[in-house]
């Protein structure tokens, strides 16, 4: 009996895969040890979050990545390109639970600013780029600026928590991070989790390396939980920046 089982288990999943394939669609299992985003959810959901902010939230990817992941709580995206920020709130418009802030970047003042459009829009930043960068990856190089209103997560935190929120921050801001946790100490007593980028070599003007990053997060009452791939200089393989997950110690 349990040979036929095997067979027709075997066939329906031949089955269904056609079907999927026939709407160019696929399944996949995904695997923290070989999956980047699927050890992002397992962070995730350690800490049973149940709403993401999500800064610099370009068109929208992390979220809809973490989504196929089995993420069901409510996500706040924030993105200042015009642009990118017209694609995340198409994409956005798909989902249940996930709301775009009105235009603006998050710093450590509310006031106004110019931010650097790159030719890839990933690698826009507040903060000039540095040759290093745009030596290992040519396409970043900036193309234009945009005026965008900057606020602090504190002055809007507000509206989004409340008692039951366990709040987990998305920081992908191209070396302004620490100008972001700036303006984000009352923010960061409510974060159950945190993950953001860290530059191990300067890749743009007063950037705030990885070592400090770290350092500041663990007074903050954070752990590194783990290190994921990052941006990698092609021409000689060196590790530029990684994405770090880090949860809040348990007392």
């Amino acid at each position: 009996m349990y040979y036929y089982d095997l067979v027709l288990m075997i066939y329906m999943k031949k089955i269904i895969r056609r079907i999927f394939n026939r709407f160019n669609l696929d399944i996949r299992k995904f695997n923290p040890q070989s999956d980047s985003m699927s050890q992002i959810f397992k962070a995730i959901s350690a800490v049973n979050t149940n709403l993401i902010f999500d800064i610099g939230a370009n068109a929208g990817q992390f979220t809809s990545e973490l989504k196929t992941r089995g993420y069901r709580g409510k996500v706040v995206s924030f993105e200042p390109l015009t642009s990118a920020r017209d694609k995340l709130i198409k994409e956005a418009s798909k989902h249940s639970n996930w709301i775009v802030h009105k235009r603006a970047a998050i710093g450590n003042y509310c006031g106004n600013i110019e931010i650097n459009v790159s030719n890839n829009s990933v690698s826009s930043s507040i903060l000039p780029m540095l040759n290093s960068h745009t030596k290992a990856a040519p396409d970043s190089v900036y193309v234009h600026k945009e005026k965008t209103p900057l606020i602090t997560l504190d002055s809007i935190y507000g509206e989004y928590i409340c008692e039951t929120s366990n709040l987990f921050l998305k920081l992908d801001t191209q070396g302004y991070e620490s100008f972001v946790l700036d303006g984000a100490s009352k923010t960061l007593n409510k974060a159950n989790g945190i993950i953001c980028e860290l530059s191990l070599i300067p890749l743009y003007e007063d950037q705030v390396l990885w070592r400090d990053i770290i350092e500041r997060l663990e007074k903050d009452g954070f752990i590194l939980w783990s290190l994921l791939k990052g941006f990698t200089d092609p021409q000689n393989g060196r590790s530029l920046q990684v994405d770090a997950v880090f949860l809040k110690k348990l007392k």
